[in-house]
């Protein structure tokens, strides 16, 4: 037969049983709760992770515009500075071609200019081109005080 030891026994036994299970259901809703936390830390994380790629992105993409504008900014200075030269080996040349004669003319009236005194087409088309680079590049490059500089 069972005795009473063997019931009191059983009893304790159970009992310690219930403790455990009690124990690892605290400590199962505890790991559950920092689980939960750990989450939305990461899910914040995460969400910080992508704004800083949106930005890393937007500034590879500003400073492939920066080097754009760069590059373009140098195109133009060049064509400046060849359209500059071209001007002035012209009037270099202009300069060496010799001096036509010119007729004696009444006071009144204003001395005609001659065809080699006056400019050619070229010279005046290169003229205009050179004013044009030249306030492009002044429009372009240097901001009024309102303005914040824009090399785009």
């Amino acid at each position: 037969m069972i005795s009473l030891e063997q019931v009191q026994l059983l009893e304790a036994k159970v009992a310690k049983a219930i403790e455990f299970v009690q124990n690892v259901t605290a400590e199962n809703n505890k790991l559950s709760s920092e689980r939960a936390g750990l989450q939305i830390k990461l899910d914040s994380y995460q969400k910080r992770i992508d704004e800083l790629e949106v930005l890393i992105m937007r500034f590879k993409e500003d400073q492939s515009r920066i080097e754009d504008g760069i590059i373009a900014a140098l195109d133009r200075l060049s064509q400046f500075e060849e359209a500059f030269e071209s001007s002035l080996k012209d009037e270099k040349t202009a300069e060496k071609k010799p001096a036509v004669k010119r007729e004696k003319t009444p006071e009144t009236e204003p001395p005609k200019k001659t065809q080699a005194e006056m400019p050619s087409r070229k010279e005046s088309k290169e003229f205009f081109e050179i004013k044009e680079a030249a306030d492009r590049l002044l429009s372009d490059s240097f901001p009024t005080a309102d303005e914040e500089l824009d090399i785009f």
